[in-house]
């Protein structure tokens, strides 16, 4: 498949490419192979074939979520360097 200039400038501002108009000639000789090799596999009979979620074969260690005990707020708030009641103070961050 050939590509032309408008169809070459499209993709490069969707791809955010950047060439010059020396280097479109050769961008757009490059594009084409591309594109014709994809249409190669396009040739390629795939019934039967189970498409690929991953390359991988591991499966996820997962684990039982467990319910644990806390500090509570009054524990919390007894290593604050400062505090107002029940409230940790920050430095103001916003005017």
């Amino acid at each position: 498949m050939q590509l032309d200039k408008e169809t070459l400038t499209k993709i490069a501002h969707l791809a955010r490419l950047e060439f010059n108009e020396k280097d479109a000639a050769a961008m757009a000789a490059d594009m084409s192979n591309i594109l014709a090799f994809v249409e190669k596999l396009n040739e390629v009979n795939t019934d039967g074939v189970e498409p690929l979620t991953t390359m991988s074969h591991e499966v996820n260690a997962l684990r039982e979520d467990k319910t644990a005990t806390h500090l509570n707020r009054d524990m919390a708030l007894e290593s604050a360097p400062e505090k107002d009641d029940t409230y940790f103070r920050v430095p103001k961050v916003l005017e």
